[in-house]
């Protein structure tokens, strides 16, 4: 039973960030949404901000088995930025990115929030470098731009997408940068050709 309050609680609770925001993700709102007393959200997590980042734990384990399998064999500059596009819609559709925006809101005011956060981005980034690393590695493009600090500006990029999503109610703009990637996605093809390395 103690197993299933707490899956009720987590999936309340990421429900809850989703539809109601990091202001409406009291203790009493989510319990509610779980069919429990408000009291178990401290007795199993401590606090509603650590059983909100354990329902956002639980979409990034999910998000992250789902794009592992996703982008495996994503060989070229064309392909990943296609991959890439579709990540972000179904981060949108699946309303991750409500959760990271919210979180990420709620975090200017709580820095301990703020660290947690940023702890969680780095399995992501390492992620990005991998997936960066087997495109482009090796190629004039990786001399240019190395994986990891081009994984770096991959996650602002994603996280400062995250926020102006809802700014942009119809999503023009963002649909727009994505739009332009993969339209210089074929042109940079040569930049990706592997350089043969040196004898001797």
């Amino acid at each position: 039973m103690t197993q299933e309050t707490r899956d009720r609680l987590i999936e309340a609770a990421g429900r809850t960030l989703r539809e109601e925001g990091y202001a409406g993700a009291s203790a009493r709102v989510i319990a509610k949404a779980a069919g429990v007393n408000s009291a178990l959200v401290f007795y199993h997590f401590g606090g509603v901000d650590q059983l909100l980042l354990a329902a956002f734990d639980r979409a990034a384990d999910a998000r992250m088995a789902a794009y592992q399998e996703k982008v495996a064999q994503v060989r070229t500059l064309e392909e990943l930025v296609a991959a890439a596009t579709e990540i972000y819609r179904a981060d949108l559709e699946g309303g991750h990115i409500t959760m990271v925006s919210e979180l990420v809101g709620a975090s200017v005011a709580k820095p301990e929030l703020r660290a947690e956060i940023v702890k969680r981005t780095d399995p992501w980034i390492d992620f990005i470098e991998v997936t960066l690393e087997r495109v482009i590695g090796g190629s004039p493009l990786a001399k240019l731009l190395p994986p990891r600090e081009l994984a770096y500006a991959s996650m602002t990029f994603y996280l400062g997408v995250n926020l102006f999503t809802h700014l942009d109610a119809d999503r023009t703009r963002t649909e727009a940068l994505f739009e332009l990637a993969g339209r210089v996605a074929p042109r940079a093809k040569l930049l990706t050709v592997r350089l043969p390395r040196r004898r001797g």
